[in-house]
């Protein structure tokens, strides 16, 4: 009979993507030090091969590949004998760039990891939560699924997709005993800065642009050493709510870990559109200077 009321008592089987660096990682080393059953997936071998070497559990998972995903979830699952108690969506990355200057491949990109792959390996393990009549579906979203900035227009249709379909997914699964949970973070130690001036090297072409003078600009931002922004935290803060997440009786909807996130999910209730406007254009310009 499937347990339709309380978690297990056994330690929990928990998938978590995006385990390379940052906060996937972070989590990842985490709950596997609480005594959580971790899955940690990565999409190169040589990520996996240096999990492994951590102590983690760890899989191969492209989300850019539905056979990867299929496979991942299959050995998964053969391994647990059909159980899956914590989905923590956190594989993505940044594209930066001018909606103008993105490519339609480029988003498209952006949308398959981002968003379609994440929905899909979602859907995959939907079935199995509902059999065992309990479920926790963890989605790492941003900030910049709250509000938008500029030169993220990819990243930010990205997140505030899974936003959507996060806050749909939790409505279609009431009364199911599967919880779908937003994570927040806002500016958190990582190498997404890193991987994102990678994407815009590959990308984007400054010189074509009618905003390469903004760009200089803002590939100093993404090559300068130190945090990103004010009011940056280590990953373990994300750890923190992911735990929340897992073991709260009733998990809140979402969770904000930075003070940025809490900050501006005020204020997009607060104020007028064009007040808004305003407030992210004035920190875009400071953040790119």
């Amino acid at each position: 009979m499937p347990n339709n009321h309380h978690p297990p008592k056994s330690p929990k089987t928990v998938l978590i993507t995006g385990c390379s660096s940052g906060i996937g990682h972070c989590v990842a080393m985490g709950l596997h030090a609480r005594g959580y059953r971790v899955f940690a997936t990565a999409r190169k071998q040589r990520d996996v091969d240096n999990l492994r070497l951590q102590g983690l559990n760890a899989l191969a998972l492209d989300l850019d590949d539905s056979q990867s995903i299929k496979n991942c979830v299959s050995r998964i699952l053969a391994q647990t004998d059909g159980r899956l108690d914590v989905l923590f969506n956190n594989g993505a990355y940044g594209q930066p760039g001018a909606v103008e200057d993105l490519r339609r491949d480029v988003m498209r990109a952006q949308l398959e990891t981002n968003l379609l792959g994440v929905m899909e390996l979602t859907n995959l393990v939907i079935p199995v939560m509902r059999q065992q009549g309990y479920g926790r579906i963890i989605q790492n979203s941003s900030l910049l699924g709250l509000v938008a900035l500029p030169y993220r227009g990819a990243y930010n249709a990205s997140k505030y997709a899974l936003e959507g379909l996060s806050d749909t997914l939790r409505l279609e699964l009431r009364g199911a005993n599967i919880h779908v949970i937003l994570i927040e973070p806002g500016p958190v130690t990582s190498r997404f800065r890193e991987n994102a001036f990678g994407y815009y090297q590959k990308n984007i072409d400054p010189e074509v642009s009618a905003h390469r003078e903004i760009y200089k600009r803002l590939e100093q931002r993404l090559t300068r050493p130190g945090p990103a922004a004010p009011f940056t935290l280590p990953p373990e803060a994300v750890l923190k709510k992911v735990l929340y997440a897992i073991e709260s009786p009733r998990p809140k909807p979402r969770y904000y870990v930075t003070f940025p996130t809490y900050l501006f999910a005020v204020l997009k209730r607060a104020l007028p559109h064009r007040a808004l406007d305003w407030v992210l254009l004035k920190v875009s310009r400071n953040e790119n200077k």
